[in-house]
């Protein structure tokens, strides 16, 4: 196979789970460096995946880092499972537990009727364990050492919300949304809007615009590519 990483390459993987998006790139870029060569390279990726989420994480190189804003504005898909009646401070499971909520009066009924209040064009407070920066420091940092975090909310828009499944502490979700929307909040309002608590236990991207997680390499996959791959090397001047 011929791959021209100077031109730009833009490889599709299936991030794994325990992963930071940055884990999966630094592999990547590794890969490549050792392939032609060299002990420096542009690589990038669109689109952050927590370490907890696993799916679609499109990498580029080279001159298709360029490309790395149009192709992160896609429209994103998700499956996402979320634990009824209990919440963590970081709306998942990387804090512990800090409060729990009946949940006896939640079916799937109500449910469903919930979810449609998230569909459109809707006001979204991000998490204070995220990469948001508040007073050029990223919230995540301030939010591990205690501190209090305050975030102003954000528009975005969710296109679909489908209940795939249902128990009565715990539902599964698909999830069609915009750039910008974090699941693990929306796990929390979700939560709120039952009238008890909720917390995402599971998170994997399907689908990022048209790369489907389907169309995804493992990550071992995509390095054997690089390490076979016919490569087109720059010209020397």
């Amino acid at each position: 196979m011929l791959m021209n990483f100077v031109d730009g390459e833009v490889l599709c993987i299936d991030k794994p789970l325990g992963w930071t998006s940055f884990d999966a790139v630094k592999r990547l870029r590794g890969a490549v460096m050792r392939r032609m060569g060299v002990r420096k390279f542009k690589v990038g990726h669109a689109g952050t995946l927590d370490p907890l989420a696993t799916g679609v994480m499109i990498v580029c190189t080279g001159k298709a880092t360029k490309r790395i804003e149009e192709l992160q504005a896609g429209v994103k898909e998700y499956v996402a499972t979320m634990a009824l009646g209990a919440t963590t401070p970081s709306f998942d499971l990387e804090t512990d537990i800090d409060a729990t909520y009946p949940t006896e009066h939640i079916d799937r009924k109500m449910v469903e009727d919930v979810l449609t209040r998230f569909t459109g064009r809707i006001e979204q407070v991000p998490p204070a364990y995220s990469a948001c920066k508040v007073d050029g420091k990223r919230a995540y940092t301030m939010a591990r050492k205690g501190k209090e975090v305050e975030l102003k909310a954000k528009v975005l828009v969710i296109d679909e919300i489908e209940l795939l499944d249902f128990k009565p502490e715990e539902i599964t979700v698909r999830v069609v949304c915009s750039k910008g929307t974090y699941i693990r909040a929306l796990a929390r309002d979700i939560g709120l809007a039952l009238g008890s608590g909720a917390h995402l236990t599971a998170l994997r991207r399907t689908r990022v615009g048209d790369v489907k997680v389907d169309d995804c390499m493992g990550v071992d996959e995509a390095v054997d590519m690089i390490a076979n791959a016919e490569v087109v090397m720059p010209e020397e001047n």
